[in-house]
């Protein structure tokens, strides 16, 4: 196992690098120039120099590349093109607003999707089961950004239930009004994860029922239930837990539709608008968190499933 951890820590920070690498040169490539945001329309191109060698991106591209990437072994991403601001700051001042969205909506994707997709494998051919699986098929087709509208107009206009979007500032000082500009977007975020998850815990758990150990289990007496609670949850965790992986990841991303449909100043809004302004520095020291987060969660996923199949700690690879 511990052989097993060092590879993986290995290809994780080779991931980092290729990512990170990639990441600034591609920026790169987009059209558009900072100095010319910054400016007024009309500049003169000798303005334009003198922004551009302020702002230091008129410095050879692997000159750049170097002192970023030199900055990222430090702990540091750099400074805002326009405010001059620390990257990091930033970010780590959004995360109040996009932690709490992305986990309160995969915790509540998880506590309700595994249930319900154990009922509808298990009563797949009745109501319940075809009900279910038709309305997460819904939920997956149904566009997040359109069900976060129908939201707003139904609870926060119609029945006035809820604030229609925003978070003040601050507004952790109060909690409950800080729980309250986050339940909607949370719910839209729920309803994606959940359809997803639902059909995954659907198709594992269908695959253990066909297995010969349950069919065992049950001629000895035990009830369905009692099977699978045995002996079936965990041959069927290991594929769902690779799919969580994918979600919490997933959670992450998915706030920057959702801040934009609720107008919330988390990280996703920090994107969104950085890329508008063509903040380099911001844009890219934002998307290699969002990656290093999906990659570390990459590992911790593979090390769970080691740890919950046993076969897969067997052989040589």
């Amino acid at each position: 196992m511990l052989g097993y951890l060092l590879r993986r820590v290995t290809w994780l920070l080779g991931s980092l690098v290729v990512a990170g690498s990639a990441i600034f040169f591609l920026l790169r490539v987009l059209p558009g120039d900072p100095a010319v945001t910054l400016l007024a329309v009309g500049a003169s191109p000798d303005q334009l120099d003198a922004i551009r060698h302020q702002l230091g991106t008129d410095r050879p591209l692997l000159e750049q590349f170097t002192g970023w990437f030199g900055g990222l072994l430090s702990g540091q991403l750099g400074e805002s093109l326009f405010t001059r601001l620390p990257v990091l700051d930033q970010i780590v001042g959004r995360l109040p607003v996009t932690l709490p969205l992305a986990l309160s909506a995969f915790v509540l994707s998880l506590l309700v999707a595994v249930p319900i997709g154990i009922l509808a494998a298990v009563r797949r051919r009745g109501v319940a089961g075809i009900v279910v699986s038709a309305l997460a098929q819904l939920g997956i087709a149904l566009p997040v950004f359109w069900v976060g509208i129908i939201l707003v107009w139904l609870v926060a206009v119609d029945w006035r239930l809820l604030p229609p979007g925003g978070f003040p500032r601050d507004a952790w000082l109060e909690p409950t009004l800080a729980a309250r500009s986050l339940v909607l977007p949370v719910i839209t975020l729920t309803v994606a994860q959940t359809s997803v998850l639902v059909r995954y815990v659907r198709s594992a758990t269908l695959d253990v029922l066909n297995q010969e150990y349950i069919r065992t289990a049950r001629s000895l007496g035990y009830s369905l239930t009692q099977a699978l609670w045995r002996h079936g949850l965990r041959n069927g965790a290991a594929p769902v837990v690779n799919v969580l992986g994918v979600l919490l990841a997933s959670s992450l991303l998915g706030t920057v539709v959702i801040e934009s449909v609720f107008a919330l100043p988390g990280l996703g809004t920090l994107l969104l608008t950085s890329v508008k302004a063509r903040d380099l520095p911001v844009v890219q020291g934002t998307v290699f968190l969002m990656t290093a987060t999906v990659l570390v969660v990459g590992l911790v996923v593979d090390v769970v499933q080691r740890l919950i199949d046993p076969r897969l700690r067997g052989g040589a690879g």
